[in-house]
This record gives structure tokens, C-alpha cells and sequence, in this order.
């Protein structure tokens, strides 16, 4: 067990060590600071400076002066030795898993005209084949995809606000697509190319941070600020892909900050809003929406299998 410093960043794993993201101090200035620790000690093994940091130290999360907590809230993506990280100003960088040394990097609101959303990016990078798929560009190059390994652009497309969530991959019907979840909604595309398989709406309201899931044909999104979740049934014929309601509980199943796990067609995670100390674990039917169990005592915290 080792103290990091302030950070809402999980962990990835990978090459022998674990990678986070931490506020800390370089020449007396707060950056964001992506960290390799050795998984067997916890030492660290080096360190990497991104973006300084305006975080503004909003402390117990259950204090009513809490706006937009006390350090990173990304995490780091780990792909065949190699750190992938989307910093919350919308910097991506790509680290040598081995020693930290900046490999490339790109400035989406300065090279894609990107736009901050409030509390800034919340969203990781996905790693997926030869690319990196984020989101938070501007008009005609919202959802972008990057080569891995050198930071060519790939393709960029479409018009989407930035929201918190974190890109997904899936195969429905056989066909792999990367599912965006922006403040319009669910957009799915190709992964080569970029190309719209298919949209769903969906309400917007101040964040959207959980990432949607995919369990057979149904994809399920939750939202909190009176959103809900919402699970949808696609179906394809003759290489078109539609999307329709399966059901929706409006204001209800919020995953206000983390994406569910799911198992066997049955989500489990951190259903509540706001309710940061008693908020409970549940474990919910993706093909209903039906609550099987409800345990009290798990506040905002995160959830694996």
C-alpha cells in the first residue's frame, strides 16, 4: 500500500507496472503528472508531466463547497508497451511504458479546434486495433481516431459536444464498431473509417460520465441531473443497422460517475446521485431494467469483476 497524491484516475494495468494519474508539482506548478508504479511494491518507476492543473480542491465529496474535485479524474490506457493518456485539457500523449519518455502527442483544441466541457475531460483514451479513438474535437472533427504508434490522424468526422464518458468497442451482429457517447447521444461507427453505423438520442444534462455498455443487441447508457439509464435493442438487415427503445427509467438506475461491470446479462455498479456516503451497489437486469438486489454503504465509488 502507497499514498498517491490527489487524483480521481483509476488504474490501468500492464509491462509489470500500474498507471494512474496524479496532481503534482513540477518547478512549483501543479500538472497532471501520469505515474508507473511497479505492481509488486508499489515504487515508482517514473513519471510524466502533461497539463497544469486549475483543480480547485473540492475536498470531502460530501462538503456542499464541493465543484469539481481535488485532482485528475482520467485514467491511462496501457497497449502493447506503450501509455495512452487524454489529459483533462484534451491533450493526448502517447508514453514508452518502460521509461515515460513522450513517444508523441496532440493538442485537440489547438490541432482540432477542440471545446472544454465543465470540470474539463473525464474521458480515456480507447485503444483499439492500430488506433486511438477520443472524442472532443470541433465541428466536422468531433470523434477522432489517431494511429497508435505514430499520431497520424486516421479520420475525423462528425459534429458531437464532448461529454465525460469514455468511447467503447463492441461487436453487434458481427460487426466491431467503436460507440461514442456524446452530449447527443449514442453514436456508433466504423472503426476504419469513421463512418455512422447508427444514432441514438439521448437526454443531455450538465455531465454524461458513465460509458455505455453492450451486452448482445441491447446498448445501455445511464446519466445523472434527472437523465436515468436507458437500454436499446439494435438490429441489422441488409447491412443497416436500426436502434429502437427497449426501456428507459427516467431520473432512475443513475450512474451518476461509473460505468457498471457487466456479467451474464446483469450490470453491477454504483447506482445513485449525489448521495455520497450511503449511495448502494446494485445489480440490475440489462434485458429489464428490474433491480434484483440493492446493498446501502458504497457512495460514488467504482465497481469490477
Amino acid at each position: 500500500k502507497v499514498k498517491t497524491k490527489a487524483g480521481f484516475s483509476s488504474f490501468s494495468i500492464g509491462d509489470g507496472k500500474a498507471f494512474t494519474i496524479v496532481t503534482q508539482k513540477v518547478n512549483d506548478v501543479n500538472h497532471e503528472v501520469c505515474i508507473a508504479l511497479d505492481i509488486n511494491n508499489g515504487k515508482e518507476f517514473w513519471h510524466a508531466a502533461m497539463a497544469e492543473t486549475n483543480f480547485d480542491g473540492g475536498g470531502n465529496a460530501g462538503a456542499p463547497d464541493n465543484s469539481g474535485g481535488d485532482g485528475p479524474p482520467t485514467t491511462p490506457s496501457y497497449d502493447s508497451g506503450y501509455v495512452y493518456v487524454l489529459d483533462n485539457k484534451l491533450g493526448l500523449y502517447c508514453f514508452d511504458a518502460t521509461n515515460g519518455q513522450t513517444v508523441w502527442s496532440k493538442d485537440l483544441v489547438k490541432e482540432h479546434d477542440g471545446t472544454m466541457i465543465s470540470w474539463g475531460n473525464a474521458a480515456s483514451p480507447l485503444v483499439e486495433g492500430d488506433h486511438v479513438f477520443v472524442a472532443g474535437g470541433g465541428p466536422g472533427q468531433a470523434l477522432l481516431a489517431f494511429n497508435k504508434r505514430t499520431g497520424a490522424v486516421v479520420w475525423k468526422a462528425q459534429d458531437d459536444k464532448l461529454a465525460h464518458a469514455t468511447p467503447i468497442a463492441a461487436t453487434i451482429h458481427g460487426v466491431r464498431q467503436i460507440i461514442f457517447y456524446t452530449q447527443s447521444g449514442l453514436v456508433s461507427v466504423v472503426p476504419e473509417t469513421g463512418e455512422v453505423l447508427w444514432r441514438q438520442p439521448y437526454p443531455f444534462n450538465v455531465s454524461a460520465a458513465a460509458s455505455p455498455i453492450v451486452y448482445e443487441d441491447i446498448v445501455y447508457c445511464s446519466a445523472g441531473y434527472g437523465v436515468g439509464a436507458g437500454a436499446f435493442r439494435v438490429t441489422q438487415s441488409g447491412g443497416k443497422f436500426t436502434i429502437e427503445t427497449f426501456w428507459r427509467k427516467h431520473n432512475k438506475l443513475i450512474n451518476h460517475w461509473s460505468t457498471p461491470a457487466c456479467k451474464d446479462g446483469y450490470l453491477y455498479g454504483m447506482y445513485s446521485f449525489k448521495n455520497y456516503d450511503k449511495g448502494p451497489l446494485k445489480c440490475v437486469d440489462i434485458r429489464t431494467g428490474e433491480v434484483q438486489w440493492s446493498v446501502d454503504g458504497f457512495g460514488p465509488g467504482n465497481c469490477i469483476i
